[in-house]
């Protein structure tokens, strides 16, 4: 919910002083936009991640849960939530500025003029993976010792990772790379051109997140290896 209230009004504004002001730099920019999204994730992982791991988006909750880090009924309950709350938090920014909130667009993710729905979903895909392997790999617990404070600094590559892939995909899709604030958006905003490529932004965060909990578990930590090594140690008993 804060998640949602504090980006997507920031999204309203610039484009309000934009629209309203004759300086080409009024507002704060597709950076600022940037930094506010990044920002808003370095802060609600910090402040979480000791209650529920600080997930906030349904794509990490899939990566982790085909990671095997969370069950299958604690990874519903978090998606569930996450939705509700991307639309609460939407909710209260059409309730405080309804005027600017339908005119500008409502924050709703969709798809550029001239790019293909490819080049978004492969957009949606890369930068969900840039994410949620940044998780897995702030978040690995088998470090070495001599690194065994990266864990305590963790949000702030993960609120890095959101800052960058917005600064890439701002332009093609308005970047979701987390299902939640895309649906959060599409049901306040409800428009035809945001239901229309909606797929998009949760097939592809689903995509990248599951090719990123492959990589690190299978190919980086060699998951697959060590539970062929120990089938074969069982079958030789």
């Amino acid at each position: 919910m804060l998640f949602l209230y504090i980006t997507v009004l920031t999204v309203i504004g610039h484009k309000s002083q934009v629209a309203t002001s004759p300086d080409a730099c009024s507002g704060v920019g597709l950076l600022g936009i940037a930094w506010a999204f990044g920002g808003m994730i370095f802060i609600l992982v910090y402040c979480t991640a000791g209650i529920s791991g600080g997930h906030i988006n349904p794509a990490v909750t899939f990566g982790l849960f085909l990671a095997r880090k969370v069950s299958l009924i604690r990874a519903i309950a978090y998606m569930v939530a996450q939705s509700l709350g991307a639309i609460c938090g939407v909710g209260l920014v059409k309730a405080f500025q309804s005027a600017y909130y339908n005119r500008y667009g409502g924050g709703a993710n969709t798809l550029a003029d001239g790019y293909s729905t490819g080049t978004g979903l492969g957009a949606e895909i890369i930068g969900t993976f840039v994410l949620v392997y940044t998780v897995f790999s702030a978040t690995d617990p088998k470090r070495k010792a001599r690194d065994s404070h990266v864990p305590v600094l963790a949000p702030l590559p993960i609120g890095f990772a959101v800052f960058m892939v917005h600064l890439a995909t701002i332009p093609i899709t308005g970047t979701g790379i987390n299902p939640a604030r895309s649906i959060g958006v599409a049901v306040i905003f409800n428009s035809k051109k945001a239901w229309d490529d909606h797929w998009i932004f949760w097939v592809g965060p689903m995509i990248g997140a599951a090719i990123a909990a492959f990589y690190h578990q299978f190919i980086l930590r060699a998951g697959a290896a060590k539970a062929l090594g120990s089938f074969r140690s069982q079958t030789h008993v």
